[in-house]
C-alpha cells in the first residue's frame, strides 16, 4: 500500500532577480521590480511531498519527524532570513527564481533520503506564485 506524506515548512529570505550578463535596463525589463539591486524578500511556505509503501510495524510511510529534521538542517537553517544570492554557495552563479530554489531545495533534500521514496517539493513564493518539482 503506497501513500503521500506532506511536510510543511516556513522560511523568510531575500533574493535579486538578475542575469550579470545583461545590462541594469534589460534585467529591470526581464525581472522587473523583482531586479531590485537592493533585493526583496519573501515568506516562502514549503511543501515536501513523499510517496512510499506503508510499513506494517510501523504504519508510516515515513517518519515525520525525521522528515521535519531533514528539512530544518538541510534547507531551514540555509535559507531562512538568508539572502538567498549573497549568503547561499548554490545561487553564487544561479539566478535565485522560484524555480530554481525548488530545484535546489528538491537535490539537497534528495541527497538525504532513500531513493525508493518519490520526492517532490512544492514551493510558494506568494499566494498566487507556486513552483512544483519534479513536475
Amino acid at each position: 500500500m503506497k501513500a503521500a506524506i506532506i511536510r510543511k515548512e516556513h522560511f523568510n529570505a531575500a533574493h535579486r532577480l538578475f542575469n550579470r550578463e545583461w545590462s541594469e535596463e534589460k534585467n529591470s525589463q526581464v525581472f522587473g521590480k523583482c531586479s531590485n539591486p537592493n533585493y526583496h524578500g519573501h515568506n516562502y511556505e514549503l511543501l515536501v511531498r513523499l510517496v512510499g509503501d506503508i510499513n506494517p510495524a510501523t504504519g508510516y510511510v515515513y517518519d515525520m519527524k525525521k522528515l521535519s529534521d531533514l528539512i530544518q538542517e538541510h534547507v531551514i537553517r540555509k535559507f531562512d532570513h538568508r539572502n538567498l544570492n549573497l549568503d547561499v554557495q548554490e545561487f553564487k552563479d544561479m539566478n535565485p527564481t522560484a524555480e530554481n530554489i525548488a530545484v535546489v531545495i528538491w537535490k539537497l533534500l534528495r541527497d538525504q533520503i532513500e531513493s525508493h521514496y518519490e520526492l517532490k517539493v512544492t514551493l510558494y513564493e506568494t499566494e498566487r506564485n507556486i513552483v512544483e518539482y519534479p513536475a
